[in-house]
């Protein structure tokens, strides 16, 4: 029995890049009160909330086409976006996980498209790496020798991704997943075609690299290191607070173009941990 699909949504043809799509569905209930009223997405990391970081990046880029895939408090996320990027629902979103959001974004992934996970601040130059790698499939790691449970590990045989899971052994990880990547129009029709048999199998609380992990015997994933480019994802209140106190002024300093950087930020990278 095939998977039933939800119902399709319109497709907006002739893009000239990929749509970008952002997984925000989540509420990121590890960080307590902080969002009791709103989605970690939503989190100030400067004067920017970290959704906002990534709508600019992505504009930095030249992604105009954006979709966000929303869930907890989706009314918050709707008035955030404030009509710059396209709102679609995950009503299921408290019981599946990205996956099933990717999945719902289907329709607007025809012609390839670069996803982020909202909840990752990162330097801008990851991003034009990911674009820029000549791979059609490019997923952004940082190379490490010491993991810790909780994070994506990856495995790597040369440039190409062997498995991704943050159930790998240690032992066989080489990097950890930022989050960012891209996949091409052919990536993304035999991406779907397997995550609809995933999804059939019950796979509707699992994490996208799940299905990427699925690919790796039929379709190369390639990894772009970063390098020690700044970026953080943000899970727990630590997070957060290294995000503020160390990951953005790390990108600040590396900004090209100080006229693009609200002179707010510049003077209060760091807000009181409430907001």
């Amino acid at each position: 029995m095939r998977f039933r699909l939800p119902e399709k949504v319109s497709v907006r043809q002739n893009r000239t890049m990929p749509t970008a799509i952002i997984l925000a569905a989540g509420r990121g209930g590890r960080l307590g009160a902080l969002t009791s009223e709103r989605p970690k997405c939503l989190l100030r990391v400067g004067v920017r909330s970290l959704l906002e970081q990534q709508l600019e990046a992505l504009r930095g880029q030249g992604l105009d086409s954006v979709v966000v895939v929303a869930g907890y408090c989706a009314e918050a996320v709707e008035a955030e976006l404030n009509g710059r990027a396209r709102l679609l629902l995950n009503p299921r979103h408290a019981e599946t996980n990205s996956l099933f959001s990717l999945w719902l974004a289907r329709e607007f992934a025809a012609d390839g498209f670069v996803l982020l996970n909202a909840d990752v601040l990162f330097d801008p130059e990851i991003l034009r790496r990911v674009l820029d790698s000549p791979h059609p499939e490019a997923l952004a790691v940082e190379r490490r020798e010491k993991f810790s449970p909780e994070e994506m590990k990856v495995e790597l045989h040369g440039e190409r991704i062997m498995a991704l899971s943050k159930e790998l052994p240690a032992e066989r990880a080489h990097a950890e997943n930022v989050g960012v990547l891209k996949f091409s129009p052919e990536g993304a029709r035999v991406l779907f075609d397997r995550m609809e048999e995933l999804l059939a199998g019950g796979a509707e609380k699992q994490f996208c690299p799940f299905a990427f992990n699925a690919l790796a015997d039929e379709r190369p994933l390639f990894a772009v290191p970063i390098d020690g480019l700044p970026w953080i994802e943000i899970d727990f209140v630590e997070d957060l607070l290294r995000a503020r106190e160390e990951v953005w002024p790390a990108i600040l300093a590396r900004c090209p173009a100080p006229a693009a950087v609200p002179s707010k930020a510049l003077a209060n990278p760091t807000p009181a941990i409430g907001n």
